[in-house]
This record gives structure tokens, sequence and C-alpha cells, in this order.
């Protein structure tokens, strides 16, 4: 049995399953063993981490925590705030950008490139020169304001070697994104594309081996690559980048809303918005993207997941999230009611709970059927949305071979 437990209830003999946030904010990349070690508690109590899975079944048991059951009806509450407060429908107004011609897939290709750039005269020593990311933020501004899902989606297909370049990119798109759900004017969503495009120029300090490496960090490497938050603030002042949205987001984009973030361990208040939003942002497109040492999460898991991460995030920002990317995110891998597997491909454009999907798995049958696109909120549509299925569990590969033709094409 999965139970959810504080911190503070571990002990030496459980089975850690799983920790409540992101692996980014802890050494461990490794997360089901038993603990058997007292450094490896106390590193885990150091971490910042407030709550874990421990699996009982196959280590000691603890009074109270909460269990899968129990997690799940909360996540479930958490949804349904964001479902009462989303519209019924899609904004009329127009797009304030248009996305001149571009593609998506070459606007990813060229931020890209663009960030690489930008990191590699940053490892010579040479100061950050950032003219030129202004032409590509306002290019990723007109596509996610044309087709959100398409830059949105593209972006998580990531090789090993181009994840910290991508990443980038994806956190501008991601900001642009929430900052549009939040209306924000759009002086304040080229700051904040900007600041998602820089937010990490801090790793271009950190040595390749440590930021590639395969397996578990040191506690000394893990202390180096919690400094990249100052190293990036500071390349950017040597850069002489004056706008205070970046400057912000790139310091602060890992402090959390409970104080137990970094480098300043700022909290609630004392953290602004942007850094709000860069930390959600941030984190999301980490654990939906593959990494060397980990499996990336499911859109949709990973949603789940970051709902449980009490304290982590300002709550009210993650609703707005939430209705960004959608409950269902595109690559999200779900369960019909006729018993058919499905990727979504789309939003809806009727409700957050009924987006356009591609079956292609029959659960009756055990055997792949024909793809086909169903839009579950159309009126004639018979289907209805079950839940969200984990991918691992169904050892399907490559899934994303089932929405991608489908982004590239639109």
């Amino acid at each position: 049995m999965l139970k959810r437990i504080s911190v503070d209830h571990l002990r030496l003999g459980m089975h850690l399953h799983e920790l409540c946030g992101s692996w980014m904010d802890h050494p461990f990349w490794r997360s089901k063993f038993v603990l058997r070690d007292p450094a490896d508690l106390a590193r885990i109590r150091d971490s910042g981490i407030t709550e874990v899975w421990i699996n009982t079944a196959k280590g000691l048991d603890v009074e109270g925590g909460v269990s899968q059951e129990q997690a799940a009806l909360e996540v479930e509450r958490e949804l349904v705030v964001v479902l009462q407060a989303a519209p019924a429908s899609p904004e009329s107004e127009p797009p304030a950008h248009q996305p001149a011609g571009q593609s998506a897939s070459a606007i990813c290709n060229q931020a890209r490139d663009k960030v690489q750039s930008l990191f590699t005269e940053a490892r010579m020593g040479k100061a950050v020169d950032v003219d030129g990311c202004a032409p590509l933020v306002e290019a990723i501004i007109g596509s996610v304001e044309s087709d959100p899902g398409a830059l949105l989606s593209l972006v998580r297909l990531k090789s090993k070697d181009e994840y910290t370049y991508l990443h980038s990119v994806a956190v501008c798109a991601l900001m642009v994104a929430l900052a549009r759900t939040l209306k924000l004017p759009d002086t304040e969503v080229r700051k904040l594309g900007l600041a998602g495009m820089l937010h990490d120029m801090g790793k271009a300090r950190i040595p390749l081996p440590v930021l590639n490496k395969p397996g578990r960090l040191t506690d000394a490497e893990f202390a180096l690559m919690r400094r990249h938050p100052q190293w990036g603030y500071d390349l950017l002042v040597e850069g002489q980048v004056d706008c205070a949205v970046t400057l912000d987001v790139c310091l602060h984009h890992h402090e959390k809303i409970d104080g137990s973030g970094y480098p300043e361990a700022l909290a609630d208040k004392h953290i602004s918005l942007p850094a709000r939003m860069g930390a959600i942002c941030d984190v999301y497109d980490a654990v939906t993207s593959a990494r060397a040492y980990k499996q990336a999460w499911d859109p949709g898991e990973a949603i789940r997941q970051m709902a449980q991460w009490k304290g982590h995030f300002d709550p009210v920002v993650f609703q707005a999230f939430v209705k960004t990317v959608g409950i269902y995110p595109v690559g999200t891998l779900i369960k019909l009611q006729s018993g058919r597997l499905a990727v979504v491909i789309e939003q809806g454009s009727r409700s957050l709970l009924m987006p356009r999907v591609k079956v292609f798995f029959s659960t009756k049958s055990m055997l792949p059927i024909t793809p086909e696109i169903v839009d579950l909120g159309h009126p004639a549509c018979q289907d209805k949305l079950l839940g969200v299925e984990a991918p691992d569990a169904w050892k399907f590969k490559n899934l994303e071979s089932l929405w991608i033709d489908e982004i590239l094409t639109r």
C-alpha cells in the first residue's frame, strides 16, 4: 500500500517510493529503495521536501498519513476548483500577435539555437548578449496565441544533449501562455517571455560533467547545481540586462511559497508574481521531459502530482496554469468509457474535460485499432473520458508519434 507521509515521520526501514516534489529539488535521482543509511535520511530531511510516498508492503509503516485513494480525492477537489473557475468557452478576442508565417517547429529551432549560442558565450567567459532574443520572444508569443498546443507540445521532445536549451524555450512559451491566462498586459507578456528564455543562464557556469550527469549527484555537486540562480542573475547583470522581471525570475524561480526554496528562502508575499509563475513553468517542463536519469512524466500525471505538492506553488497561479495547459494536456494517455485508449491531441473548445483525442488501442481485445480522431466535446460524441492512464503500465513506446504529426500539420 502506498501512503503519503510527512518527512518528519520518515524512519529507517521504510520503503521510499517517491518524493513529493521535483527531482530538481533534491539529490535523489533514484527514489524507490529501502531507507537504511542515516545519511540518506538526513539528506531527504535537509532537501526541503516536506512529504514523501512510502510503500508499506515493502517496508515499515507509520500511524496516519494519506492513502492513494485519499490523495486522488484531494487532487480531484483541486481540479474541480479549476473547472468551476474556467470559462465555458474560449474568449473570442483576436490574438494581438501573429506568427509571421513561421511554423512552431521553425520558431522552436531558432530559439533553441539562440539559447545555445548564449550558453556558449557564457561558458567562454563572455558577457551575455541578449540582442536577438526580443524577435524570438515575439515569434513565440505569436505562435502560442495562434495555436497554444503546437509549440508547448513540441518543446517537450528533447534529447538529453539539447535539454538545457529547449527547456529555456519551453519555459518561455509556458510563461507567455500563463501570462495570457492571467490577462496580463502585452508589455508584461514580453518581459515574462524573455524571463523564461533566460531563467536558467546560470547553468552555463556549471561544469558539463555535473550538468549532464546521468546518475545521482553528490552533496557537493547538488550544492553546485543550487547556485545556478545566483550565477544566472550575475551573468545577466554583467551583460547589462536591465529588465527587472527577467532578473527576478532568474534569481527566484526555485523559491517556494512555504519558504523552503532557494537561494533566499523567500516565502509567500515576498515572492513576486513573475517568480511564482516561473517556478511552476520551470518544474512542469522539467518533469514532463525525459532525462538521462529519469523518465518523463505523462503531462496529465504531472498536473496531478504537482497539485499534491503543498507549499510548493502559489495555488491561485497554479490553478491558472492548469487552465493554460489543460487538465489533460496534449500527449496525455487516457481511457474512454468505450474501453479504448487514446492520447490527447488538442484541448477542447467546450470544456477542459472534453479534449480532442486520437484513439489507437482497445482494452477489450488488447490489440491496436485503426487510429481515429474523436472530439469528446462534440454534441454527437457518445464516448466519455474515464481517467488518465500511466504509459509505463501499458508499456507503450513512442506515444508522441500519435500526436506529433497532428501538431506539425496544423
